[in-house]
């Protein structure tokens, strides 16, 4: 499937002050390997389908963007200029690193060996009011566990910023999320009563 234009579902039809996304990157079809002898370990393709960068600037996310907005987005390393690029084509500005994900594990790289995976910012308007806590940490240091599966505790920190805010979480993995709108390839959509992967599986005879 690499390379093969994606399709989407239908985005919600509502206005959100908090959005939060963990876009499922493109690397090309690169695995990932621990040195040599250990043979793959995986990579985003192993888990899941990716997305070019295009594909994702093509989402109307700006439409369901209230005018006072926040979009919250997890960005591995190689792709944060995408991430930014991204941020901004949807319709946000550039704010900053909301949070900090010590995984407490190391993968190897070409320069340094990887343990942290960066949540970005992005304003649209004005920071959404009320606003709730005003201390809350930038580093969260949680152990890894499921590839690309990002720590709840992120998730629990920008609903104690922000809890009387609308929220969605897009490409997510799970559909019962208390408080938050749910998106993406991995839950069920009413508008189909299927996963969007099983009808583009279907639409693509494979």
């Amino acid at each position: 499937m690499i390379g093969r234009r994606v399709l989407f579902p239908p985005l919600p039809n509502e206005c959100y002050a908090v959005i939060y996304a963990d876009p499922p990157w493109d690397y090309k079809g690169q695995l990932q390997h621990a040195g040599p002898g250990s043979g793959d370990s995986g990579g985003a393709i192993r888990h899941y389908e990716t997305v070019q960068l295009q594909d994702l600037i093509e989402l109307d996310v700006s439409s369901i963007a209230a005018d006072d907005s926040l979009l919250f987005m997890w960005a591995t390393s190689p792709h944060l200029d995408q991430a930014i690029d991204l941020g901004k084509a949807w319709g946000f500005a550039w704010a900053t690193v909301a949070f900090v994900w010590d995984k407490q594990r190391v993968n190897p790289g070409f320069y340094t060996m990887s343990q942290c995976e960066l949540c970005l910012v992005f304003k649209r308007g004005r920071i959404p009011a009320p606003r709730g806590a005003r201390n809350v940490r930038q580093l969260v240091s949680e152990r890894r566990s499921d590839h690309s599966r990002k720590p709840i505790e992120v998730r629990r920190r920008i609903e104690e910023m922000f809890p009387r805010q609308r929220k969605i979480e897009l490409f997510a993995r799970d559909a019962d999320i208390h408080g938050w709108d749910t998106w993406g390839a991995e839950i069920p959509h009413p508008q189909t009563e299927r996963t969007f992967w099983q009808d583009q599986r279907e639409a693509a005879g494979t």
